[in-house]
């Protein structure tokens, strides 16, 4: 069974830049799309960021501009580099399959953005 495991969360200043990894247990040669989700407390679980399997990208409204997603398919990782943070950017942020997040979900990675 596929494992995720996110990592590169903190607490950073508004303004600030962080870089979330996703490593993933098995190839990402599968085709699939993959995504950043992130669930603030007290809110749903939302999609913000998706990369197809030749990089083509698709961002939320809210992160788009200063978040950029990638993915490393010789190392099976995907990553988030996320600049111009806001506080409400503050969320635990998961990595899965998108649009349609098949694999189990990671523990994620915090993120928390305040001065």
């Amino acid at each position: 069974q596929v494992q995720l495991v996110e990592s590169g969360g903190g607490l950073v200043q508004p303004g600030g830049s962080l870089t979330l990894s996703c490593a993933i247990s098995r190839s990402i040669f599968n085709g699939y799309d993959w995504g950043w989700y992130r669930q603030a407390p007290g809110k749903q679980r939302d999609l913000i960021a998706r990369i197809s399997s030749v990089g083509v990208a698709i961002y939320d409204n809210s992160v788009k501009g200063r978040f950029t997603i990638s993915r490393d398919n010789f190392k099976n990782t995907i990553y988030l580099h996320m600049h111009s943070l806001k506080p409400e950017d503050t969320a635990v942020y998961f990595c899965n399959e998108a649009p349609f997040p098949d694999a189990p979900w990671g523990q994620g990675t915090q993120v928390a953005v305040s001065a």
